[in-house]
C-alpha cells in the first residue's frame, strides 16, 4: 500500500495542475484608440495664407508679417507659445530671426517634438535662367507646407487632448545660405538647439520640409536612418497600416537640414521630405504644385502617431 499511495497522490497533483494550466484567461477587450480626422482644405489654406504675404525672406515685411500671423494663430491652440528672437550676421547684414514655439499638454514628461521652417529663400538659384536667380522663392512646398501641416494639427490638438506631450517649433532661417556654405542654413535649428535648456529631452523628434508636393514620394532619408532608424521604421510602419504608399521603403537623398543640428545636439530627429521637387529653389515653388491630398497623407500619418504612440509602446 505505501507504494501506490505516492502514485495516486502524483496522479492527483498533476491533474490538478493540468486543470489549471488549462483554464482559459480572460480576454479584455483592447481599447479603440480614436485618432482624428486632418482636415486637408484647412490645411491647404494655412499653406496659401503664408505664400499670401510674398516671400518670407528675412528681414523683408513679408517675413515679419508672416511671423505675426503664425504667432497669432497657433496662439489660439497651444497651452503656452514662446518666441526665440536672436540675430545672425551674413553678407554684412544683420538678418533679425525668430523661432516660433508652441506647446501642448504641458504637464506630461513624455514629449514630441515636431518642427518645420517658416521662411523661405531669398535667391531663386535653381532657375535655369540666370536674371530670375536673384529672385526670392515664394516656398509654397519649401516651408510653407510643412508649417500648414502643423498648423492644422495644432488646431487639432485644441479640441482633442493629447496623451502625450507635443512641441512644435518653427524655425527661421533655414534657408538663408548660399548653395554649399553650411554654416548659413539652418540657423534657427542650431540656435535652438545650443539654447534648450538641459533638461528638454523629447522622446524623439520629426521634421516635416517639402511635404506638399502634387506627386508625392517620400524616401528615408540617410541621415535620419543614421541617427534615428527606429523612429524611421516606426512612421514608416504607421504610413504602411494607413496604405499611404507615397511613403517609399527605399532610402534615397542625404539632406543637409533642420534636423541635422537637433540630432548633433542629442535630439534623435528624422527628416521627413519629398526632394523629388523640379521647383525646388525656383520661383515656380507656388500653391499650385502642391495639394491638399498631399497635407493629409503626411498630417494622418503624424495624428496617428501622436495619438497611438504611447499606447503602442506599452504593447512593446
Amino acid at each position: 500500500m505505501h507504494r501506490i499511495l505516492p502514485f495516486i497522490l502524483l496522479i492527483f497533483i498533476l491533474s490538478c495542475n493540468f486543470e489549471k494550466k488549462t483554464e482559459q484567461k480572460e480576454v479584455k477587450p483592447q481599447a479603440i484608440i480614436s485618432v482624428p480626422d486632418f482636415d486637408e482644405n484647412s490645411a491647404f489654406e494655412y499653406l496659401t495664407k503664408q505664400v499670401s504675404f510674398g516671400p518670407r525672406v528675412p528681414n523683408s515685411k513679408a517675413h515679419e508679417e508672416c511671423k505675426n500671423f503664425l504667432i497669432s494663430e497657433i496662439s489660439k491652440y497651444a497651452d503656452a507659445v514662446n518666441v526665440q528672437n536672436f540675430t545672425h550676421n551674413y553678407l554684412g547684414k544683420t538678418f533679425k530671426l525668430s523661432n516660433i514655439i508652441a506647446s501642448f499638454n504641458l504637464k506630461s514628461g513624455f514629449r514630441i517634438l515636431l518642427c518645420a521652417h517658416w521662411d523661405s529663400r531669398p535667391y531663386a538659384d535653381e532657375e535655369k535662367e540666370p536674371s530670375k536667380r536673384i529672385q526670392p522663392v515664394p516656398g509654397a512646398n519649401d516651408g510653407a507646407s510643412g508649417v500648414a501641416v502643423l498648423l492644422e494639427i495644432a488646431r487639432i490638438l485644441k479640441d482633442n487632448p493629447p496623451p502625450i506631450g507635443i512641441d512644435i517649433v518653427f524655425f527661421d532661417g533655414e534657408d538663408l545660405g548660399i548653395a554649399g556654405d553650411l554654416d548659413n542654413f539652418c540657423i534657427g535649428s542650431k540656435y535652438f538647439a545650443k539654447n534648450k535648456s538641459v533638461n528638454y529631452s523629447p522622446q524623439f523628434g520629426i521634421l516635416l520640409d517639402m511635404v506638399g508636393d502634387k506627386d508625392l514620394q517620400i524616401f528615408k532619408e540617410r541621415n535620419s536612418v543614421e541617427y534615428a532608424p527606429d523612429v524611421v521604421e516606426y512612421v514608416w510602419g504607421i504610413a504602411r497600416e494607413l496604405e499611404i504608399s507615397e511613403f517609399r521603403d527605399q532610402v534615397k537623398y542625404d539632406v543637409y537640414d533642420d534636423h541635422i543640428p537637433l540630432n548633433e545636439a542629442g535630439i534623435r530627429t528624422i527628416d521627413i521630405i519629398d526632394f523629388d521637387y523640379p521647383y525646388w529653389h525656383t520661383t515656380e515653388d507656388t500653391p499650385y504644385k502642391c495639394s491638399p491630398q498631399s497635407l493629409k497623407k503626411v498630417g494622418s500619418v503624424i495624428l496617428n502617431l501622436i495619438y497611438k504612440y504611447k499606447a503602442n509602446v506599452a504593447e512593446r
